[in-house]
């Protein structure tokens, strides 16, 4: 493992063979090191990940799984991960041996988050840590290592927050009017609030996707801005695409709000803001009613809680929200549906109240002699003492011989 310095610029360089993926030998060069120990630390590193040996670094282990996921995950949800483990994981862990990494070092790197003083949510928490146990179950299932450190750690973080934030009708009604002054502003709440669309995917809508005869809104794509650019993808989930009913009163909306628009395109965004708007004219909203301040995503949360209190069946939320699965819709709002059990026992009470009452069954030893139709039957049952007795025959009495039967 030999490594050259350049007489002309003075710095090393790393030149050596391997074998790549394909089983054919390459050539790598590599310039530009200051001492000839980061030149040979450089070759290490390669080779071991060429070679596929889990005593690679965690960095060498995040650039493969990068690599590989990069093709596999939504752009969005790459750059999530690169800015959790850039700023969170790699400053702990990246100079250490992936199969040196014990449940101890997790432990502490999990008491220096919750430790740090930026006061990290629950769910955040989670979310770190999950990050991590996703590169290390990488190099579990794809480079052989042995060791499960992050299970036998434990995890941080709830996957769910404890108390979910919403608003209830008449909160949100008493908040449009605070920002009724800008239309734009207006409606982009309107349509989070009664159809129960992500930020993401109100951003994203344009003209065609507003079907004002069927009275519909087609949800099949979502916004996000990264790095200064607009970002438009496919929505969250495959169940993420679906159409979405609107009443009456918002069509028209739309309907007013579109004929407005100058030279709108059916390929134009409707609402070419950003999500750092929507939370600006929540806070503007906000302090101008007195209305409690949510995240925007807990618009939706204020939706789902409209139509269970509706009467409205998980089935259908599910539907209208676009979660995957209705167990999504049910973990996540069970604690609103418990009222629905007094209204069901409710419900059966009046259909008990509403039958016939049955026939009442007859009494006592009478009920063999009244099923039998027999008309004639006195008031008291006669005792054995209330009978005559039996008259005494006359003479001795002889007693009969007893025959015994052969």
């Amino acid at each position: 493992m030999p490594a050259f310095k350049d007489k002309k610029s003075g710095r090393w360089f790393a030149k050596f063979y391997y074998r790549d993926w394909q089983g054919n030998n390459r050539q790598k060069w590599k310039r530009g090191f200051a001492t000839k120990k980061e030149a040979l630390a450089y070759e290490r590193e390669f080779l071991e990940k060429q070679s596929s040996n889990p005593d690679m670094t965690f960095q060498s282990l995040w650039e493969l799984y990068l690599e590989d996921m990069t093709a596999r995950l939504k752009f969005s949800t790459i750059q999530t991960k690169k800015h959790i483990c850039e700023t969170k994981i790699l400053p702990f862990f990246g100079n250490k041996a992936v199969n040196e990494i014990k449940a101890s070092d997790i432990r502490r790197w999990q008491n220096t988050l919750i430790n740090s003083g930026k006061n990290y949510s629950e769910t955040y928490l989670k979310t770190i840590n999950n990050q991590l146990v996703a590169v290390i179950n990488y190099a579990r299932r794809y480079y052989d290592l042995n060791t499960n450190p992050c299970g036998q750690a434990g995890s941080i973080g709830k996957s769910r927050a404890e108390e979910m934030q919403y608003w209830t009708l008449e909160e949100y009604l008493a908040f449009r009017e605070g920002i009724k002054d800008k239309i734009f502003s207006y409606l982009c709440f309107e349509v989070l609030y009664w159809t129960g669309i992500r930020e993401g995917e109100l951003l994203a809508l344009t003209s065609a996707d507003i079907d004002l005869e069927g009275k519909m809104i087609d949800v099949n794509k979502t916004y996000s801005r990264l790095h200064g650019e607009d970002i438009i993808t496919t929505p969250k989930t495959r169940k993420s695409k679906r159409k979405v009913p609107i009443p009456d009163f918002l069509c028209e909306e739309l309907k007013e709000y579109i004929h407005a628009k100058y030279c709108l395109q059916p390929t134009d965004r409707l609402f070419p803001y950003t999500k750092s708007f929507l939370s600006h004219e929540m806070i503007r909203g906000c302090k101008k009613t007195g209305v409690k301040k949510i995240r925007i995503h807990d618009i939706r949360h204020s939706h789902a809680s409209l139509l269970i209190n509706q009467g409205c069946d998980a089935l259908i939320l599910a539907d209208r929200l676009g979660h995957e699965k209705v167990s999504t819709t049910l973990n996540t709002y069970s604690h609103l549906f418990p009222h629905k059990q007094q209204s069901l026992v409710e419900s059966l009470e009046s259909l008990g109240a509403a039958a016939q009452p049955a026939p009442e069954p007859p009494d006592g030893d009478l009920s063999l002699i009244t099923l039998s139709g027999i008309d004639d039957i006195p008031d008291t049952i006669p005792t054995p003492a209330m009978l005559p007795e039996k008259e005494k025959a006359p003479g001795k009495v002889i007693p009969m011989p007893i025959r015994k039967v052969m």
